[in-house]
This record gives structure tokens, C-alpha cells and sequence, in this order.
């Protein structure tokens, strides 16, 4: 399984949080990282987004078709992010279109085994892999990405 945890990329302040709109510079950043994602991602890939406004228009950017997830709220925990994503059990590719801290946290979960405030910029990716070698279960990490890095 392929798991890659994408933050939403920047959006606008205001309130209610749940309404805030990606800025210009944020749907820039979304395209970006969407055209560097489907050069890369099989065709068959699950996009899953949280129900926030901003995380709705970065997932767009990649597809319309996605699923709007409500564990992936803003507030989420990391065990709600890798239960969505079905890890590390699915098949295929999963996109989780998220929030910090939650998104970091997962990395952190991922890569040492305990929950840390890892930061994921904003619009950035963290794709990891999930494969057994010589029966033992092993978390990759294939790329960690930016916007600015491209």
C-alpha cells in the first residue's frame, strides 16, 4: 500500500475554520502539487479529504473524484487518518487531503512508532509505502515534497 498525506495548501483566515478558502498562492500550490502527484500516482488511486472548504479545493485540484471524509476533519487524530486510509492494509494508493497537526503526527507515528509534532508545509506531500521483506512488515518513506521544490 501507498499512503500519501497531503496538507492543504494555504488558505485564506477567517471563521468559521471549516469555510476557509484556499488564497491564490493556495490553489497555485495545489495545481502544482497535483501535476507532480499524477505523473506519479496509478490510475486506480483513493482520494480522501477532509470536509474543510480548503481541503475540498486541494483534492480538486487533483480530481473530482474524491470522498469527503469526516474523521479527517480538522482535529482528527492519527489513528482516525490511517483507519480512512484503510493502513496498512489497502490496496493501491490512498491520498489523505488533511490538516496539521494531525497529518504530522502521522508521519511521526509512522516513521518512529510515537506521536511528535512533525510539521508538513503546507501543500506539501509525505508518501509512504507499507511492504514485507523476508516477512517482516517495513513503513518507507518515497518522498517528501513541496510546492516550493518545484
Amino acid at each position: 500500500m501507498d499512503l500519501i498525506l497531503w496538507r492543504h495548501a494555504e488558505a485564506e483566515e477567517g471563521a468559521p475554520d471549516s469555510d476557509r478558502k484556499l488564497t491564490a498562492r493556495g490553489v497555485k500550490q495545489a495545481q502544482q502539487m497535483a501535476e507532480w502527484l499524477r505523473r506519479r500516482l496509478p490510475g486506480d488511486t483513493l482520494v480522501l479529504a477532509s470536509p474543510a472548504k480548503r481541503t475540498q479545493q486541494t483534492a480538486r485540484a487533483l480530481t473530482e473524484s474524491y470522498a469527503t471524509v469526516a474523521p479527517l476533519a480538522v482535529g482528527a487524530s492519527f489513528a482516525s487518518i490511517l483507519a480512512a486510509a484503510g493502513w496498512p492494509d489497502a490496496k493501491g494508493a490512498v491520498v489523505v487531503v488533511g490538516h496539521q497537526p494531525a497529518l504530522g503526527r502521522t508521519a511521526a507515528m509512522l516513521l518512529a512508532g510515537e506521536e511528535a509534532d512533525w510539521s508538513v508545509k503546507k501543500g506539501g506531500i509525505w508518501w509512504f509505502s507499507s511492504r514485507a521483506r523476508r516477512g517482516e512488515s517495513q513503513i518507507v518513506l518515497r518522498a517528501v515534497m513541496s510546492p516550493e521544490l518545484l
